[in-house]
C-alpha cells in the first residue's frame, strides 16, 4: 500500500469503523427495559424521574408559580423514597436568590465532575440565570438548567411572568430547548443531560411551560432526541483516536527539543484528564504551567510545577514560557490572559502541539505546528503508551535545573516586615494547614489572583472560580454548591469585600443547611483590582472603587446569619491563631481580615504586553526593565 493509500485510508477509517459500529449494534440484545416503563405519570413525575436516573443527588433551585407542578414531583418523590435516616434522596436547595443557585449548580459541577441542576420559574426566575449560564459556558462547566414557562397557549402574549428564555438563554448556552410537544419531554431531558456532559461540557436550558408539566402520559424509561448534527460531531470526536504516524510526529518534535514545556488548560480537569497528563509530564519529565482554570491538573507541589502563567502567572512561569522552544497546549486555549500579544507569546518556540475536545480551538489565536482533536484522557494515555513503547527517553536534565533556578529566582514574595497584614501572608497561613488538599472557591479580584498564586493544589477539582466571565459573587454560593458536592471536604471561600456583596445573601443558605463552609473575606475597602488599575494607568483617580465609606458590618452580618464562629482578624500578630481556630470550626465560620489597602496583584502583565513587560512590583526579581508609565491602560481589563 502506497504512501497516497495509506493517507486516505487513515481519514476515512474513523468513520468506516463507526458505521460498523453501529450496523453492529443492530444485531445486538436489547437492554432491559426501565422498571415505570409503561406507568402513566404527569410530564411533572417524568422529570424528576429522568432526574433521578442521571444519578442526581441534589438540586439547587427557587420556586415560583410556573414550575410549581415539577417542584411537587420533586417533593413527591423525595416522600416515596425517603429512607430510614428521614433524610430526602435529592435534596432541593433553596438559596436567596436563582443567580446564587446557579452558581451553586456551578461549584458542584466543578467539585464533583457531574452534571449540576438547576430549577427555577418563569420570569425573572429565568433572566436571574442568564450570568451564571454565561459563566458556565465560558469555563465549560456542566449544568443543567430547568425554567418554568407560562402554558404554551400564553407563550408570546406578555403572559404574567413570562420571559422568551430562548432567546435570553440561547445566545449564552451551549443548547436550548422549549418543550412545545409533551411526547417529547422525556427524551428532551434526557438529551439535556447528555449534551451538558459530552465534548466540550456546558450549559444547558430546558424551557418547560406550564401544560407540558401538568400533561399526562406514558413513560417509556429511554431514548433521545435525534439530533443528528450533534451526535455525528460526538461519534467523530470518538472516533478520532491519536494514530501512531501522529505519534511519532509529535515525539519526533520531542527528541529534537532541549526546553520543552507543558501548557496545560481547564479541558484537562473537564475531560477528567489530569491523571493522564500527570504520568506522561512526569515520565518525560516535562515541566508543567497552568491557565487559571487549569490549576489543580498537575500538583503544584511538585519539582515540575510552575504554577500558573498568564497576566498575572508567576514569575517564574512566565520566563520559562519566554524560553521554552516547544509548547506543548493541552485543553488550552491561547487566550488574552495568557497569550497576551500572540505574536510574543514563546518567542523561542520552534513548535507547538495543541491538544483540544473542541476544532475551533485549533490555530485560532496562535498557529500550531501539530495538533489533534479528540478525548484528552484516551489520546494522553495512548500517546504515553506509544512514548515507552517506543522507548522514547530525551533527557532534559538541564532545562530542569533552569526551571529549578526560575522557581528560585523568580519566587512570589511581598512586604514581610509590613505592619499592616499582607493578604499574601493571610494565605500561606491557611495553605500551611491545608497542605493543597482544600477545595478553594473565590470571587473576582485580587483576593482571586492572591488566592491562584499561594495556594496549593495537590488534587484536581480543588480550585473552583470564575475565570473567563470574571463574575464577581461566585465564590460564596460556588462553595455552597461544592460541600454539597463534597459533603466531608474542607470548603474555603476565598472572597473580597466587594465581590461577596454581590450574593452576601447566600451566607443564610450555608447556616440554614448547617455546611461547614469557611468563608474568608480579604476586606480592603474597595474594588481592589480596579483600584491597583486606577493606580496604575489613572494616574490614582479613584472613580467610584473607594469603598471605605461603606457601613456594611461584615461581622454582624454574618452573626445575624446564624454563622457560630464569626471573627474580624486586624492584628498581624493574631493571623495565625485566629486561622487555626477559623479552620478548626466544626460548622460555618466566617473570617475577616483587615488587609492592607495598597497591597497588590504582582507579577503583571499589562494589557497588550508580552511578557518581557512584566511588572513584578518591589519584592520579586525582574530581568528586564520595565516601565510601568509605558503601559496603555485603556487596552483590555
Amino acid at each position: 500500500m502506497n504512501a497516497e493509500i495509506k493517507a486516505i485510508w487513515a481519514e476515512i477509517w474513523p468513520f468506516f469503523k463507526y458505521k460498523l459500529f453501529f450496523m453492529n449494534q443492530a444485531s445486538q440484545p436489547v437492554a432491559k427495559s426501565h422498571s415505570l416503563a409503561g406507568t402513566e405519570m404527569s410530564g411533572a413525575d417524568m422529570i424528576m424521574q429522568v432526574i433521578a436516573d442521571e444519578g442526581v443527588d441534589t438540586i439547587f433551585g427557587y420556586c415560583g408559580g410556573a414550575i410549581l407542578p415539577t417542584y411537587d414531583a420533586v417533593f413527591r418523590y423525595n416522600d416515596r423514597h425517603r429512607g430510614d435516616d428521614g433524610l430526602d434522596p435529592i435534596p432541593l436547595i433553596v438559596p436567596a436568590n436563582e443567580q446564587g443557585a446557579g452558581f451553586m449548580a456551578a461549584g458542584y459541577a466543578g467539585a464533583s465532575g457531574k452534571v449540576g441542576v438547576v430549577m427555577v420559574t418563569s420570569g425573572p426566575g429565568a433572566t436571574n440565570m442568564v450570568t451564571p449560564v454565561r459563566d458556565c459556558m465560558a469555563d465549560s462547566t456542566p449544568i443543567v438548567v430547568l425554567c418554568g414557562q407560562v402554558p404554551t397557549t400564553a407563550i408570546g402574549s406578555d403572559a404574567f411572568q413570562e420571559a422568551p428564555v430562548s432567546s435570553c438563554l440561547g445566545p449564552v448556552s451551549k443548547h436550548t430547548f422549549l418543550v412545545t410537544d409533551p411526547e417529547r419531554l422525556e427524551s428532551t431531558i434526557r438529551e439535556a443531560f447528555e449534551i451538558a456532559r459530552t465534548g466540550r461540557s456546558g450549559p444547558v436550558v430546558v424551557d418547560l411551560p406550564k401544560d407540558v408539566q401538568n400533561w399526562t402520559g406514558k413513560f417509556k424509561g429511554d431514548g433521545l432526541l435525534p439530533v443528528r448534527g450533534y451526535r455525528t460531531r460526538m461519534q467523530a470526536l470518538q472516533a478520532n483516536v491519536l494514530k501512531d504516524f501522529e505519534c511519532a510526529a509529535f515525539y519526533e518534535m520531542l527528541q529534537k527539543s532541549r526546553r520543552p514545556l507543558l501548557y496545560v488548560g481547564g479541558g484537562v480537569i473537564n475531560g477528567d484528564a489530569a491523571d493522564e497528563l500527570r504520568r506522561f509530564a512526569e515520565h518525560f519529565g516535562i515541566p508543567v504551567t497552568t491557565t487559571l482554570m487549569g490549576i489543580g491538573a498537575f500538583d503544584t507541589t511538585k519539582p515540575l510545577s510552575l504554577h500558573m502563567l498568564g497576566m498575572h502567572g508567576l514569575a517564574s512561569a512566565n520566563y520559562a514560557v519566554e524560553d521554552c522552544d516547544f509548547v506543548i497546549a493541552v485543553g488550552a486555549r491561547f487566550d488574552d490572559r495568557v497569550a497576551g500579544v500572540p505574536a510574543k507569546f514563546a518567542p523561542q518556540a520552534k513548535n507547538i502541539a495543541q491538544f483540544d475536545i473542541d476544532p475551533s480551538e485549533i490555530g485560532k489565536v496562535k498557529p500550531v505546528d501539530w495538533s489533534h482533536v479528540g478525548i484528552l484522557k484516551r489520546d494522553l494515555q495512548h500517546l504515553y503508551d506509544y512514548g515507552v513503547e517506543h522507548r522514547i527517553a530525551p533527557d532534559f536534565t538541564a532545562w530542569h535545573e533552569e526551571i529549578a533556578a526560575l522557581k528560585k529566582t523568580y519566587g512570589l514574595n511581598y512586604d514581610r516586615d509590613s505592619e499592616l497584614i499582607q493578604p499574601y501572608a493571610v494565605i500561606e497561613s491557611i495553605n500551611e494547614i491545608t497542605g493543597g488538599d482544600a477545595i478553594i472557591t473565590t470571587g473576582v479580584g485580587q483576593h482571586q489572583m492572591w488566592a491562584a498564586q499561594y495556594f496549593d493544589f495537590k488534587h484536581p477539582r480543588l480550585w473552583l472560580t470564575s475565570g473567563s466571565m470574571g463574575t464577581m459573587g461566585y465564590g460564596l454560593p460556588a462553595a455552597i454548591g461544592a460541600q454539597f458536592a463534597a459533603r466531608d471536604h474542607l470548603v474555603i471561600d476565598v472572597d473580597g469585600d466587594a465581590s461577596i456583596r454581590m450574593n452576601l445573601g447566600e451566607l443564610e443558605t450555608a447556616t440554614t443547611y448547617d455546611l461547614p463552609v469557611k468563608v474568608l473575606v480579604l476586606n480592603n475597602y474597595g474594588d481592589g483590582m480596579v483600584r491597583q488599575w486606577q493606580k496604575l494607568y489613572y494616574k490614582g483617580r479613584m472613580s467610584a472603587s473607594d469603598k471605605s465609606l461603606r457601613k456594611k458590618d461584615f461581622v454582624k452580618a454574618a452573626q445575624a446569619d446564624g454563622f457560630g464562629y464569626v471573627e474580624r482578624l486586624d492584628d498581624p500578630a493574631e493571623m495565625d491563631r485566629v486561622v487555626k481556630e477559623w479552620l478548626a470550626f466544626e460548622g460555618p465560620a466566617f473570617l475577616e481580615v483587615i488587609i492592607d489597602p495598597d497591597a497588590c496583584v504582582y507579577p503583571m502583565v499589562g494589557p497588550g504586553l508580552s511578557y518581557d513587560q512584566m511588572v513584578t512590583g518591589d519584592f520579586i526579581p525582574n530581568r528586564n526593565e520595565v516601565v510601568e508609565d509605558d503601559i496603555d491602560g485603556s487596552s483590555m481589563f
